[in-house]
């Protein structure tokens, strides 16, 4: 293999080789048997829906960084991979797909219709599975798990089985959110409530054999027709002398009562009568079952008027049907009045449809024995949060927690193992299909139609994927994983149900540690969504920038409980770092000619060399402590700033006098620095960077002791290197010398390359010691026209000043530049930069611009301002400093 980097880093000639070289050394894959401490992140399964979105992206970057740097730093890392079936999301995608063919599910029948979503699934498994690969992750795919594979159903009917014995699952009719567009029951956290513009409509409710009308207000007079009471307060005295007779229910002949409820109605709101329909609403389900009121549907699945509704009104849509009532209603004088009233709507997150309250027979999970112990598990430290403020949010659920409706009126998943018997009438749930019922021996048994909710399945996700029911090496070398990283949102769908269904099924903690990211958005705050256009697909950047640019881009902004604003320019400035380590170290390889990878350590290193030994060292314990904090942006930058600014802008360039030079020794003791320091660094950046740092990495000459890869050297741990202050501080000086030097040029307009007397002033003859012990590197590094070093002493005229810590740094201007001319061209400078300021400032200022130009438009505005302000004011305070110059000349 040759030992010379091409001259440009290319993704496309790295990616796919390394990938595939990986796989081939089995790299990924951990021994259940291994004497290694464990380390295991499952992965939060994506939907078998689409492609993966910059969401995952962040989510797979982050779980990465984390098993790369548990496998180098010597522990038997797991990250098991797999796809979720996602019931709803999947079928509704599949349908649609049917409906462009005119067809639906119902023509082509359940077993058809399953054949169809299968090979979706296999469509879009392999897609996903391409896009996971191409951003490097270090899945172990002979593990790969999907939701409905074999061994999890299995799981799943077990846990099933067991919670039914336990009586912790039963069926009930209780009110859902049904949702009319995907015709299935839906969780509260799938309503997305949004507010609309609506009315209240004000009825009056004939009372039965009198003259007197109780006027009530709705927002849905489509419902009053499965009205069952009306409520008034006990205590509000115009309605006392009603309570316990009868209302004369309009549209229909119905007699319906008058009840007392305190907990039901305010007496202050509206006219303090309510009409009760526990079949349409849940505060009135609540209210029917105090007064034990029967409930009457008058809506069908599709939302339409069903049979229980008088006839005239019956295969309405609801809000046909509203229409239709309330002019009903006016024609019999009974419409008291109509007010706009604002309305908060439930919507269903899939279809977009308004969700509508049903009165229905689902299963249920009774989940209060179980939410204890999950959200004591957190309270007691055996699972932590973080960000730790995410707790709060975490025990409000599981303190108030409900059951949970775990059946869906879907055909894609796992279906109910429970079988009704014709015969008899009772449920029999077991293990395998059943053939004859379990209470009456009849086989007129047909299986529940309903599926699992999906969170049921997933919830069993660290257990089930590790082999559960059965006692395997996996499950006992695993579990309890390590790490949960996932998005906050998911926190009580996911994240909360895994807690309980862990140490219900298996006694301990699914895991150690959540770890909770926060959104992905665009560069302006914004949602991405494919309406809005502002979607940045994760495939499209890692082809174009590679994946390495965009994992570096996204874990550098990783900051726990901070939404990332994603922009193209993070992952060009991440590919430029990355072409920046590239050529760093392709400028090393050239320059290790005569390099002994097996020859001892110099027994001498210059301050320099010990200088970033010492800074390697504190740049370790820097990203060693984030790792372990698990903030993954602040490693990310730690390395950032250790690799651009310490060894490339400084230790590199210092070094090439010495590596150009004749002093054999030196050059040496340089070489086999450089050589130390990209080994680590590489080793440091390989979470990040698999990638490019594996390219590297093969080609550094590091003796025959080397491993045979990078992904499984070892990491870096604080205290490899030896830490020096005094070199510290030495380099320290010489850079803020250096800096001085070159901030006058920059100033003064000396042009960067022409050589300055410099005069450096310290303040005390130790600190000039040390300098004069710097002399060389200064004189060739700042390029200084003859360099003075003293102890305190005159300041020479005319000089600017630049500080370095507590020493001066001075250049004589006399015979460099005019200062009168120099005022001149500033004065020219600043009006000019003035003009542009104004211009952009009127423009912000005028309201009918702000209110008509894109927000993008604007923003960019404002931002060029304020870098206009700040040029505009470094302008003047070079200005203020020449002056005082030329008054001192």
């Amino acid at each position: 293999m040759s030992n010379e980097l091409n001259k440009a880093y290319d993704h496309r000639d790295v990616e796919a080789a390394w990938y595939a070289r990986w796989i081939e050394g089995g790299w990924f894959t951990p021994d259940a048997d291994s004497d290694k401490p464990p380390f295991t992140i499952v992965i939060p399964p994506p939907n078998v829906t689409g492609s993966l979105h910059m969401g995952h992206a962040l989510t797979v970057t982050i779980q990465d960084v984390l098993v790369r740097w548990k496998r180098m730093s010597g522990f038997n890392a797991l990250w098991l991979p797999g796809t979720d079936h996602a019931g709803i999301a999947t079928q509704m995608v599949v349908e649609r797909r049917l409906a462009e063919e005119g067809l639906d599910r119902f023509a082509l029948g359940r077993e058809k219709f399953l054949e169809r979503v299968w090979e979706w699934k296999d469509q879009y498994h392999a897609r996903i599975t391409k896009q996971i690969e191409a951003l490097g992750c270090s899945v172990d795919w002979t593990r790969e798990r999907f939701t409905m594979d074999e061994g999890l159903s299995r799981a799943v009917r077990e846990v099933f089985v067991r919670l039914y014995e336990e009586g912790l699952i039963y069926r009930d009719d209780r009110l859902v959110n049904w949702s009319p567009g995907c015709q299935t029951v839906i969780s509260d956290l799938e309503v997305v409530y949004e507010e609309r513009d609506g009315f209240l409509w004000h009825i009056a409710y004939p009372v039965a054999d009198s003259d007197e009308r109780l006027v009530v207000a709705t927002t849905r007079p489509e419902t009053m027709l499965g009205d069952t009471a009306v409520a008034v307060h006990p205590e509000d005295p115009r309605y006392q002398h009603l309570i316990g007779k009868e209302i004369a229910l309009p549209l229909t002949d119905r007699r319906i009562p008058i009840v007392a409820d305190a907990i039901l109605v305010d007496p202050t709101f509206g006219t303090g009568a309510v009409k009760v329909t526990p079949a349409h609403d849940f505060n009135d389900f609540e209210t029917g079952k105090r007064h034990e009121l029967p409930a009457i549907a008058v809506l069908d699945s599709f939302a339409k008027m069903n049979e229980n509704a008088p006839e005239a009104y019956r295969g309405l849509d609801r809000f046909e049907a509203r229409k239709a009532i309330v002019a009903d209603l006016e024609k019999l004088g009974l419409l008291v009045e109509i007010k706009p009233h604002k309305n908060n709507v439930g919507t269903c997150q899939r279809s977009g449809v308004v969700v509508e309250p049903m009165l229905s027979k689902q299963w249920y999970v009774r989940v209060e024995p179980l939410a204890k112990p999950a959200a004591d598990a957190v309270r007691d430290g055996r699972t932590r949060i973080v960000p730790e403020s995410w707790e709060k949010t975490y025990f409000h659920w599981m303190d108030n927690i409900r059951d949970w409706c775990i059946s869906r009126q879907l055909w894609w998943g796992h279906q109910i193992p429970a079988w009704h018997c014709a015969a008899c009438g009772e449920i029999t749930v077991q293990r395998e299909d059943a053939a004859a019922c379990a209470h009456c021996g009849s086989d007129q048994v047909t299986q529940d139609e309903d599926v699992l909710d999906t969170w049921f399945s997933s919830g069993l996700w660290p257990f089930s994927t590790l082999g559960w029911p059965d006692e395997t090496k996996d499950l006992a070398t695993f579990y309890p994983t390590s790490v949960m990283e996932t998005g906050f949102d998911i926190l009580f769908f996911w994240v909360a149900r895994m807690m309980m269904m862990g140490l219900h099924f298996m006694g301990e903690v699914p895991f150690d540690t959540v770890l909770l990211h926060a959104m992905v958005r665009d560069e302006h705050g914004q949602k991405m969504s494919k309406t809005k256009g502002n979607v940045i697909d994760p495939l499209d950047v890692s082809q174009e920038y590679g994946a390495d640019s965009l994992r570096m881009a996204l874990a550098s902004m990783a900051g726990h409980g901070r939404d990332i604003k994603m922009s193209m320019r993070h992952v060009e400035s991440s590919r430029n770092y990355i072409n920046k380590v590239w050529n760093a170290c392709r400028f090393a390889l050239l320059n290790l000619e005569g390099f002994d990878a097996e020859a001892p350590a110099p027994a001498r290193l210059g301050v320099v060399d010990r200088w970033i030994l010492s800074r390697l060292d504190r740049a370790t314990e820097a990203v060693d402590a984030a790792l372990q904090a698990l903030s993954i942006n602040d490693a990310a930058n730690a390395l950032y700033q250790f690799f651009w600014s310490e060894l490339c802008d400084w230790y590199i360039e210092l070094s090439k006098p010495v590596l150009y030079g004749e002093d054999a020794d030196a050059k040496a003791a340089t070489q086999w620095t450089l050589t130390q320091v990209l080994d680590a660094a590489l080793r440091l950046l390989h979470p990040f960077i698999p990638f490019a740092s594996e390219e590297i990495w093969a080609k550094l000459p590091l003796g025959d002791a080397r491993p045979p890869a990078l992904i499984v050297a070892d990491f870096p741990k604080p205290g490899d290197f030896a830490r020096d202050d005094e070199a510290e501080a030495g380099v320290e000086l010489l850079m803020g010398v250096v800096t001085g030097v070159r901030n006058i040029r920059g100033e003064l307009n000396l042009g960067g390359g022409r050589p300055v007397p410099t005069v450096l002033r310290a303040p005390d003859a130790e600190t000039a010691a040390l300098l004069e012990g710097l002399r060389a590197v200064i004189e060739r590094t700042a390029r200084c026209d003859g360099l003075t070093i003293q102890a305190q002493g005159d300041r020479p005229k005319g000089a600017a000043m630049q500080l370095a810590g507590t020493t001066e740094v001075l250049v004589p201007l006399a015979g460099l530049i005019d200062l009168n001319e120099e005022l001149g061209r500033l004065d020219k400078a600043i009006g000019k930069t003035q003009k542009s300021l104004e211009q952009l400032t009127k423009k912000l200022a005028n309201p009918r611009f702000v209110e008509n130009a894109p927000d993008e438009i604007v923003a960019k505005d404002r931002a060029r301002q304020a870098e206009i302000e700040a040029a505009l004011d470094k302008l003047a305070q070079s200005r203020a400093r020449i002056e005082a110059l030329a008054a001192e000349g």
